[in-house]
């Protein structure tokens, strides 16, 4: 939803998910393998034209920076005005974020309220090009997800169907 979301509010020609092989700020929270997450996010969205699904990430391996990635999609879309969809809760992070003043000039952040995550006012980086998506603001987590698989609830209306029937079949979070 929040992809659909932004996607509309800012006309996008594409959105392009790029599932992550390790988080840098996240060192713990990989909790299923490449091959699996890619299958899920690729059932999750395969009707839908508007969106695609990169392997980029997950074929490098190891941590995750998006500086890289950013220069990678570059390098495809040299001509094209790129984005960076986050969720407000990263704002205050993103002067963290590796080369952020290289990725500020490669890429605008697009970003989404999380209930429970204020935006706030965050440490700017000098070119730094931050756009508010308003759109549906939804208090669900990927921990809470995993959490409602152990415990052995439904993700129904959560998860879309066929990466809910992914998840079963391969057993996965439990």
């Amino acid at each position: 939803m929040a992809a659909q979301d932004a996607y509309e509010q800012y006309k996008l020609d594409r959105l392009i998910f790029v599932p992550a092989a390790q988080a840098p700020l996240k060192p713990n929270d990989v909790q299923s393998s490449p091959e699996d997450r890619m299958a899920m996010l690729s059932a999750a969205i395969e009707w839908d034209r508007r969106f695609e699904v990169s392997d980029y990430e997950l074929r490098r391996g190891g941590v995750s920076y998006t500086i890289d990635s950013a220069r990678h999609f570059r390098a495809l879309y040299p001509q094209d005005d790129l984005y960076w969809i986050i969720g407000g809760d990263q704002l205050p992070k993103l002067h963290l974020w590796k080369d952020i003043g290289e990725l500020s000039s490669l890429v605008e952040f697009i970003f989404l309220e999380r209930p429970g995550y204020p935006v706030k006012a965050s440490p700017m980086s000098p070119g730094l090009r931050l756009h508010r998506c308003d759109g549906h603001l939804l208090a669900i987590s990927s921990t809470e997800l995993r959490d409602r698989v152990k415990r052995d609830l439904a993700l129904d209306y959560f998860v879309p169907h066929k990466s809910i029937v992914y998840i079963k079949q391969k057993q996965l979070y439990r």
